[in-house]
């Protein structure tokens, strides 16, 4: 298990060698992976694609995928590629959809179609004062006139 995202909050299963593996019949988000200092550190591994599939055995991976060429160029060789996989618990494709793009923005991986920014601008919520905004504890010191 490898886990990614903001905070690394998503449980993928793998990473796994693409070459040696075959896709199961169900829906999920997938990230394309390779070793870059396979001597070096050899748990190290860099985010090179992410994508979703409503079927992974659909998705023509592992090596008839439209960007596996682009993968194989960036790992140096095709048996440098790994996988890894997250089916999202009673997710739709919206919500692997929004995994994906997270996933994109904190990354940047090279051969993804499309980048998205992690931007956060201020005016988005804006600013709110509401008692629960406060510290989380309270003065510690007695009241004059209690017992202790």
């Amino acid at each position: 298990m490898i886990r990614l995202g903001s905070l690394a909050g998503y449980p993928f299963e793998g990473p796994r060698v693409l070459g040696g593996w075959t896709p199961p019949a169900k829906a999920a988000v997938y990230v394309i992976l390779y070793l870059a200092d396979p001597e070096g550190k050899p748990y190290d591994y860099a985010v090179i694609d992410v994508d979703h599939a409503d079927d992974l055995t659909e998705s023509r991976l592992p090596f008839g995928h439209a960007r596996a060429k682009a993968w194989e160029r960036r790992a140096g060789n095709k048996w440098n590629l790994h996988i890894a996989t997250y089916e999202v618990p009673g997710g739709t494709r919206a919500h692997r959809e929004q995994i994906v793009k997270e996933l994109i923005a904190v990354y940047r991986p090279g051969c993804a179609p499309e980048q998205y920014d992690q931007a956060w601008d201020k005016d988005w919520i804006g600013s709110y004062n509401a008692p629960t905004t406060g510290p989380l504890t309270t003065s510690r010191e007695r009241p004059e006139g209690t017992a202790s």
